[in-house]
């Protein structure tokens, strides 16, 4: 039986580049779905009685094709059966960034061979924007990758949901429960896919073997391999957290500098994000160290805990709600803001407009309190906030669940 592949929320927004001259490249964390995306736009276009042809990087006899040129690509298509210039192909390339120049060779055929459509992955922003050169500007449109939404891992779940119906009160409960899932466990989709905690728990720490501390320990060059993953768990530890290097580079026994580096992979590789605070003018009160976050509640809790939880952390909740609002508004438009006298919103968000929007997480509503958040509208002249919250009376029209936003 052919394995069933989901169509991603982020589809929708590909498909409207699939006629036009531009080279899409996707690109994001492994374990991701960006292979399982491709077979998607693959098989879509094969429905559509289109030409496509597939091409895994992974596999050492292909990079040694491409790494020869367009010439070389161009006798292997042929040699593939490939009536080429006759038809439009479309050709899928996963894990580009294997290429000696993956620059070179994409601006050639896209310049020289219009009838080739290209659609090519990456794993690492970090080595697609060192091997990615300036030839390439206005010829790629990019797509961030991430793990499954709220609303995605639902489908992946088979379980419907519209937030313009009216939700029932066991609706809500099933989306309670579900919801409490995703922070637990996170959104990586092989880790959805499977029923049993103790597989989940495997998957998660494979992932974390093969690809987080492997590919970065390559990418980093990394020789103190003990102390980079004493670094990971005390970067787990402290998701939702302000990052403070001296503390880290005290601990771990690593220069700020190193630490640094390190940190500027693991961004660029899509395990965690260093989110920055909010102020629309510099204001002395104000924190201007970043906040640490993991993309993943599940893939941060193995980290931290060496096992998935039974128990939702407060941490956990932040970690899962921040991967959301990634997903829904960007992440170059979720902020933090703190005072120095520790008034604190858990983010603001930057919609479209420029409209700024305060939000406070809190596993029951009951525990929210306004003060800092007063203060904020105040200062800031907003009018609009939100609290995300699972459990208590909602009874203010700013108390949302996070499958509403």
């Amino acid at each position: 039986m052919k394995k069933r592949i989901f169509k991603r929320k982020i589809i929708d927004e590909i498909l409207k580049y699939l006629d036009t001259g531009d080279i899409v490249v996707l690109h994001g964390a492994r374990q991701v779905g960006k292979t399982s995306i491709m077979y998607w736009l693959r098989d879509y276009l094969i429905n559509d009685n289109k030409i496509t042809h597939y091409i895994d990087l992974e596999d050492s006899r292909m990079v040694d094709i491409l790494n020869s040129g367009p010439e070389g690509f161009l006798n292997y298509l042929k040699g593939e059966g490939f009536l080429l210039e006759q038809r439009k192909t479309f050709v899928f390339i996963d894990e580009i960034q294997y290429l000696d120049n993956p620059s070179e060779f994409l601006k050639l055929i896209a310049d020289h061979h219009k009838y080739l459509k290209l659609i090519v992955s990456g794993s690492s922003s970090f080595e697609i924007k060192n091997k990615f050169k300036d030839s390439l500007v206005g010829r790629t449109v990019n797509f961030e990758i991430f793990n499954l939404s709220f609303s995605e891992y639902l489908l992946f779940n088979n379980y419907h949901f519209d937030k313009k119906i009216t939700t029932t009160d066991k609706k809500i409960d099933e989306l309670k429960s579900f919801f409490k899932d995703y922070i637990l466990y996170g959104g990586y989709p092989k880790i959805v896919l499977t029923a049993e905690v103790e597989m989940k728990e495997k998957y998660l720490q494979q992932i974390i073997d093969t690809y987080v501390r492997r590919d970065i320990r390559d990418l980093a060059e990394i020789k103190e391999i003990e102390k980079f993953n004493k670094l990971l768990e005390i970067l787990a530890v402290q998701s939702g957290q302000l990052l403070n290097i001296s503390e880290l580079s005290n601990t771990c026994d690593l220069s700020k500098t190193t630490i640094e580096k390190y940190l500027f992979i693991l961004e660029n590789t899509y395990i965690l994000k260093l989110v920055k605070p909010y102020y629309n003018n510099i204001r002395s009160e104000l924190f201007k160290t970043p906040k640490i976050y993991f993309y993943d509640s599940g893939l941060m809790q193995m980290l931290r805990y060496r096992g998935l939880q039974k128990k939702i952390t407060g941490s956990a909740l932040e970690t899962a709600i921040y991967s959301e609002l990634v997903k829904n508004f960007d992440q170059d438009n979720v902020f933090y803001w703190r005072t120095k006298d520790r008034k604190e919103i858990d983010f603001i968000l930057r919609k479209k407009n420029n409209i700024i929007v305060p939000v406070e997480i809190k596993f029951n509503f009951s525990g929210f309190k306004s003060e800092a958040m007063n203060y904020f509208i105040k200062h800031y002249n907003i009018n609009e906030y939100l609290v995300i919250g699972l459990s208590g009376k909602k009874d203010r029209k700013e108390f949302i669940y996070p499958w509403e936003f």
